[in-house]
């Protein structure tokens, strides 16, 4: 059971250094992970009396 724990601590850290290194170096593959940005206007219509 101990060494299962141990394998899924490893897997665990694998992943973290395969995300963290994806998301620095996706960029240079072509993914782009930049929000795109639109404006939205609405009209608004102020009751003051």
């Amino acid at each position: 059971m101990l060494r299962l724990l141990k394998y899924l601590f490893y897997l665990l850290i694998v992943a973290a250094v395969a995300f963290v290194g994806f998301a620095y170096l996706g960029p240079v593959f072509g993914v782009d992970f930049s929000a795109h940005m639109q404006t939205i206007e609405l009209p608004l219509a102020l009751d003051i009396n």
